[in-house]
């Protein structure tokens, strides 16, 4: 058993993580402002209502829980926003990822640090993506990731910081047990967006272009079950505290699934027409993000459990009874 710090456990992703991490017997403590994180999504650990932006509150945590390992979702996460308020992102992402490592490095050296990061790190780029690519960001947001992925080897590098970075593609879908799913406010991910419209006929969605270069003229994303996306970070962790060296592993499916083709199966799960709007394409908007996960898959043993029909059905079941 290991005593397990989630940062920003309060959100969509930690959530899901800790109550992995509850189950499988480890002993959890949720940090969270709440800024962007629910109260009752926090139900697994001891909850601690607290800022990494604030140096006293995040050691104080620190030194009450001792953790061997910390789990770090703590971050402003919309790619719109962080190009309208960059000086948000900046603040939160790279200084509060500075306040925490800098508080771990001093009072728990040792404690393993398992990051969330993102695939905006390489920027507009087409196809399978794998580890070895550039990092060229294209807004803030994925600048900030990169940062703190640059900040965490400039660490591992001169303090024996270890760490693991995981650069997820499109978290989707609920946890099976229907305790948490998917909530932000406002809510700008396709899946749960297409969902809000089966519920509400008068909200109509938007496409974002129809002329794209891929079969059905829509873009490919590569989406992943959130449920597999705590089962990688319960792996990483594992790693590490067994010895494992740094590194950094893409999470993903390895397939691709167009917007039309996910409205499709949003219609069929929910059994209702949904209404949408074409209309232009957003600027740098790739045609196709996949992942390559051949890495975490070799060094961990990763691999998806969860196809694309059952994470629209388990955010299905989800979005009818959640919270609001």
């Amino acid at each position: 058993m290991a005593k397990v710090l989630v940062v920003g456990g309060a959100g969509y992703i930690g959530s899901h993580v800790a109550k992995l991490l509850q189950k499988k017997g480890h002993q959890v403590s949720v940090f969270d402002d709440l800024s962007t994180g629910f109260r009752e999504l926090a139900k697994y650990g001891d909850f601690h209502l607290g800022s990494i932006l604030d140096p006293q509150e995040v050691r104080a945590v620190i030194k009450q829980v001792a953790p061997d390992a910390v789990l770090h979702f703590a971050a402003r996460a919309a790619v719109g926003e962080s190009v309208e308020n960059p000086s948000l992102y900046y603040e939160v992402n790279v200084a509060g990822s500075y306040q925490l490592f800098s508080a771990l490095r001093e009072l728990a050296p040792k404690a393993k640090i398992i990051f969330s990061s993102t695939c905006a790190v390489y920027g507009a780029v087409e196809g399978r993506l794998n580890e070895t690519l550039p990092l060229n960001p294209v807004n803030p947001y994925g600048r900030t990731k990169k940062m703190i992925e640059e900040m965490l080897a400039d660490f591992s590098h001169a303090y024996d910081t270890r760490y693991v970075s995981l650069r997820y593609f499109n978290a989707s879908g609920a946890d099976a047990e229907g305790e948490i799913g998917e909530m932000h406010n406002p809510e700008t991910h396709l899946i749960p967006r297409l969902l809000e419209n089966a519920l509400d006929p008068s909200f109509e969605m938007k496409i974002f272009g129809d002329k794209h270069a891929t079969p059905d003229g829509s873009c490919i994303r590569d989406y992943i079950h959130v449920e597999d996306l705590a089962d990688a970070h319960l792996r990483a962790m594992e790693y590490l505290l067994n010895g494992g060296k740094s590194d950094v592993f893409n999470l993903g499916t390895a397939k691709g699934s167009s917007v039309f083709e996910v409205l499709k199966l949003v219609e069929s799960t929910s059994e209702r027409k949904l209404k949408y709007q074409i209309v232009g394409a957003r600027a740098g908007d790739p045609p196709a993000l996949i992942a390559d996960s051949s890495k975490i898959e070799r060094v961990l043993g990763w691999k998806p459990k969860n196809d694309l029909k059952s994470i629209v059905h388990s955010a299905w079941s989800w979005i009818q009874k959640r919270p609001r």
